[in-house]
């Protein structure tokens, strides 16, 4: 009886070192991942989200950030690399719309990016050109080439921000009307309210819609006339459809000679 208790006791004390080494071999190894203690970064690792226009930002334009700010980390030591400050670094970028920026056991830093969505390109009739993303956010000009609607007239940022982004955001998400819209004019009325006239890429008809106000329900009864009527009317037929009055469709036909 002795030797089997004492066998048991054995038993749970090497059971219990055991564990108790398991504890803090577990600890140490996740205070390396997360502090980096006595380890060099050997990789960086860039998810860049694509999105409708992808191109923005590369791999070479974020180490260029992070190298220019010296807090490149590849090559250093876990523990001295801060990802908060990774993260503030590259948020300054204006095509950076989220970053998230951790280590891993591996001795890697894994850095998401999500680029900004630019939905409209506004063209002022001071000849000065920006982007206008998804949230209404500006992004400034770039060479970079994105094929979008092209917003012309007297146009005021905050009305770009506020109404044109969603145009734009719309038309870019619908098949049909991405392939259509390939110009937007901007003007004011006698109200001086601002009115949209959209100038298509198949037809020789300028559309306009008046204000902005329910330009889905407007675009919607447009599609629907597109599909029903020009087939067998033809698409030169007129010169101006207009959708500016509530449920109705007025068209202006094309002289004959």
């Amino acid at each position: 009886m002795k030797l089997k208790k004492t066998i048991q006791i054995l038993t749970i004390a090497t059971l219990s070192i055991g564990v108790a080494a398991y504890i803090v071999y577990a600890i140490y190894v996740s205070e390396a991942a997360n502090t980096g203690t006595d380890f060099k970064c050997q990789t960086v690792e860039l998810d860049i989200k694509e999105n409708l226009h992808a191109g923005f930002i590369t791999p070479q334009s974020i180490e260029k950030i992070l190298k220019d700010a010296n807090i490149y980390p590849q090559g250093r030591n876990m523990s001295d690399i801060s990802t908060h400050k990774i993260e503030e670094a590259i948020k300054h970028n204006d095509f950076v719309e989220q970053v998230t920026s951790y280590k891993t056991a591996n001795q890697k830093i894994h850095i998401d990016i999500t680029q900004r969505t630019p939905v409209i390109y506004i063209l002022g009739a001071d000849g000065k050109g920006y982007y206008v993303d998804r949230h209404g956010k500006i992004i400034p000009k770039t060479t970079y080439p994105v094929n979008m609607p092209v917003a012309t007239g007297r146009i005021s940022r905050p009305y770009a921000q506020k109404h044109l982004a969603r145009l734009g955001n719309y038309i870019v998400n619908n098949e049909f009307w991405n392939s259509q819209v390939e110009q937007i004019s901007v003007s004011t009325n006698s109200d001086n309210e601002y009115t949209i006239t959209l100038i298509p890429r198949i037809g020789h008809h300028t559309i306009n819609l008046g204000t902005i106000d329910n330009f889905e329900n407007k675009l919607a009864r447009l599609h629907t006339f597109y599909e029903k009527a020009l087939p067998t009317i033809g698409w030169d037929k007129y010169t101006t459809i207009n959708l500016e009055y509530d449920g109705q469709i007025i068209c202006k036909k094309t002289k004959t000679k």
